[in-house]
């Protein structure tokens, strides 16, 4: 680290406004620093973002933490071209807020503004909750990095959904871009 640049929080702030609008998403997954640290921020699992106990009030900002976020195998960083800061996150670091149906894709808009276009690339998947027993629905958002389906959403989709073969059996399905993702339990085939 250069002594111009800033540290710490103050540090991803800065490198992460070097992105210009409209140019898309900084390529976090080509910076490799060699500092690594950690800070105090938390991504709940309700999707909000809190730094040192204390909720992140200015959406601005959560948006830009958001685009140098990046999942590595030991975990979730926010990273810069000369710092890499490990955070914490409950659940998934985004939450799918809202959902439309346009000509055979489904649309996903995050809480932090992403668009994201369920297919190959971004699957659907439903876990089961071991403590509630309740679907917790995701979508992938970008290279690792999910969106917990909030449950108004997912109501959306249950009610899209149309009875689809799966090589297990029949599953509650909805499709996008030629992809089914189930997202009701699987009946097994009787035989």
């Amino acid at each position: 680290m250069t002594e111009t640049t800033p540290a710490g929080l103050d540090g991803v702030i800065a490198a992460a406004k070097t992105q210009a609008p409209g140019r898309g998403l900084p390529p976090v997954h080509l910076w490799h620093p060699e500092h690594c640290g950690e800070i105090d921020i938390v991504i709940k699992r309700d999707g909000l973002w809190f730094h040192e106990g204390t909720p992140i009030g200015r959406e601005a900002l959560v948006r830009l933490f958001s685009t140098v976020l990046r999942k590595d195998p030991d975990g979730f960083h926010l990273v810069t071209p000369v710092e890499k800061m490990k955070i914490t996150v409950e659940d998934a670091p985004f939450i799918a807020v809202r959902v439309d149906a346009d000509d055979g894709v489904l649309r996903f808009l995050t809480n932090v503004g992403d668009v994201v276009e369920a297919g190959p690339d971004n699957a659907i998947r439903v876990e089961m909750d071991a403590e509630t027993d309740e679907p917790r629905p995701y979508l992938h958002v970008r290279r690792g990095l999910e969106a917990l389906i909030a449950r108004p959403v997912f109501y959306e989709l249950a009610e899209m959904a149309e009875e689809h073969e799966t090589g297990a059996g029949t599953a509650m399905s909805v499709q996008s871009h030629g992809v089914w993702f189930p997202v009701g339990p699987t009946r097994a085939h009787s035989s």
